[in-house]
């Protein structure tokens, strides 16, 4: 999928597309759940149909974030299901063959309905097709819907099409339906709604060390409870707390099985908030399991830079503040034997299910 960032950068990267044209589809596709597949795969469809390549536009930040920023109201800001790193990769996975990603900005939020048509679906995009949801609005102050897109396309030579909510058991699936089950650590609840289980990737970062220095004589080995650190880049995702996991993308081929784990998603309320992390979400994951054959697919023995996935599976309970590292030993400790009781519910087959390879490119 080709990845381009701001009209700016449209020209250079396929002008002559521009002139050919697109099929395109706009909206937000955080989480890139089972509604947003199924419109992918209508837009990829009639994209085929008219020899053009399909596109989607997104923004980042969100605009619901661009706006509680302006206003200094941050309660108004989304919770975020996924990064912008999960969310590219998510809609290659669907087979779209462009993202254009608009930095929603002034210029965007104060932008007419009908100056958004003429000079960026028109002129920039060359749009023949466009497919939007069934509450679509667009423009300033949201003044255009699909009406408004309709009558223009009419107009100017494009097509427009309107896909209905997606229902699951009489459910509508929603961006806002992924939030609230993240909320309440629903995770099968989530699996359901996305088609697959809630994951988080990106490259594994330097922390305090701290972990591998706890309950070293509890686990009887060294390194204790070593973590690999993850950022969250936006600061208040959807999920927190401590989650059973499967970790993919550390063995020594790209289809290693996963790895059982127990992870922290949130802000580490136990620890310094001056840490090298300090203030930022970050996802610790402590690998139950760590064969020979692994550490000696790593560097060193470590993972840091190399790009992992993990799959929050089950939540074990909210994060925690503990009194002391002692305290905080334990309460690791007692995670890891409920993470393993967990994992000794699922079928065998349950790594083959979840099993998904991480993508190497550095999206």
């Amino acid at each position: 999928m080709k990845i381009i960032r701001g009209l700016w950068n449209l020209q250079h990267a396929s002008p002559a597309q521009t002139l050919a044209g697109r099929a395109l589809t706009i909206g937000n596709f955080d989480g890139v759940h089972r509604g947003h597949q199924a419109m992918l795969a209508l837009l990829n469809s009639e994209a085929r149909h008219r020899n053009v390549p399909s596109c989607v536009m997104t923004f980042e930040p969100h605009p619901r974030d661009y706006f509680a920023a302006l206003h200094r109201k941050p309660e108004l800001a989304p919770a975020r299901i996924a990064t912008l790193r999960d969310k590219l990769q998510e809609l290659a996975r669907c087979g779209v063959d462009e993202c254009v990603v608009l930095p929603f900005n002034a210029a965007l939020a104060t932008q007419t309905a009908q100056s958004f048509i003429e000079d960026t679906l028109v002129q920039a995009l060359g749009v023949r097709y466009i497919l939007v949801g069934d509450d679509f609005c667009f423009g300033a102050q949201r003044k255009g819907d699909y009406a408004m897109l309709d009558a223009a396309g009419g107009r100017l030579g494009f097509d427009v099409a309107r896909m209905q909510s997606y229902e699951v058991h009489g459910l509508r699936v929603s961006s806002s339906a992924v939030r609230e089950a993240l909320s309440a650590g629903r995770m099968d609840d989530v699996a359901a709604l996305l088609g697959r289980p809630y994951s988080i990737s990106g490259h594994v970062v330097h922390g305090r060390k701290l972990g591998r220095e706890l309950g070293a004589s509890a686990e009887g080995k060294g390194d204790g409870f070593r973590t690999l650190n993850l950022r969250f880049s936006h600061w208040k995702p959807a999920a927190s707390g401590i989650f059973a996991v499967h970790v993919h993308g550390l063995g020594p081929e790209p289809d290693s099985p996963p790895l059982p784990g127990v992870a922290n998603l949130g802000v580490r309320p136990s620890l310094d908030p001056s840490d090298v992390n300090g203030g930022r979400v970050l996802l610790e994951t402590h690998c139950l399991e760590w064969p020979q054959a692994m550490a000696g697919a790593l560097s060193g023995g470590e993972a840091y830079g190399k790009i992992i996935r993990v799959e929050l599976l089950h939540k074990l309970h909210d994060e925690l503040k503990y009194d002391s590292l002692d305290a905080l030993t334990r309460g690791i400790a007692q995670d890891c034997d409920d993470a393993r009781a967990f994992f000794a519910t699922l079928p065998p087959q349950a790594y083959v299910q979840t099993h998904r390879q991480t993508t190497r490119d550095r999206i």
